[in-house]
């Protein structure tokens, strides 16, 4: 089974897509591809200030705050606070969408997949095993408040807060240790 990990401190930032910040891009398929052209994709963010999102038609988002107090999204008119107790939002890339920082900057991970040719689901998962969904081609899991140990095939991957395992489709368990919490992604074909 293919997994690599993808070291926090070794992503590249880039623009964003409205000019307004930087991303760093984790992993994107297919591989290369720019705003307008990936099928999935999946990063990180660091917000400073409030404004507007960048619009992705056609686009399923899902935003998780990993770092700092929180911000709160305005989409098409709905206040939504994404803090602590309640770190993810999913919503679509064609919403007119705006963040207000709660109380000071945060990092947060997002997921997008196109609509009609992916799909994406998003969980917490703690120590202790996990089973991919059949149909996942392709998970991530990203360690948010603590060191993680993922074994795969009597392979140890040891992930730091934020480092990412990207691993392709099983359906052997997977083995989680290490302390609070992290996010696991499971990207999907969209059939319908």
């Amino acid at each position: 089974m293919m997994a690599r990990v993808i070291r926090n401190h070794d992503l590249v930032r880039v623009p964003w897509k409205n000019g307004g910040g930087t991303t760093a891009e984790v992993a994107a398929f297919p591989e290369g591809s720019g705003f307008e052209t990936f099928g999935w994709r999946v990063s990180m963010a660091d917000v400073a200030s409030d404004g507007p999102f960048s619009l992705f038609p056609g686009i399923d988002r899902t935003l998780i705050v990993v770092k700092g107090n929180g911000i709160e999204l305005d989409v098409e008119g709905v206040a939504y606070p994404l803090d602590r107790a309640s770190p993810k939002l999913s919503f679509s890339g064609d919403d007119i969408t705006t963040g207000r920082l709660l109380s000071g900057p945060i990092r947060d991970l997002n997921v997008m997949t196109r609509r009609g040719q992916f799909r994406h689901r998003t969980r917490f998962v703690e120590s202790g095993v996990a089973l991919l969904s059949e149909d996942t081609t392709v998970a991530f899991l990203v360690p948010l408040n603590g060191p993680f140990d993922v074994t795969l095939d009597s392979t140890i991957h040891p992930l730091q807060v934020l480092d990412t395992l990207m691993l392709e489709a099983t359906q052997d368990l997977i083995l989680f240790s290490g302390t609070g919490r992290a996010i696991l992604v499971e990207i999907a074909p969209d059939r319908p």
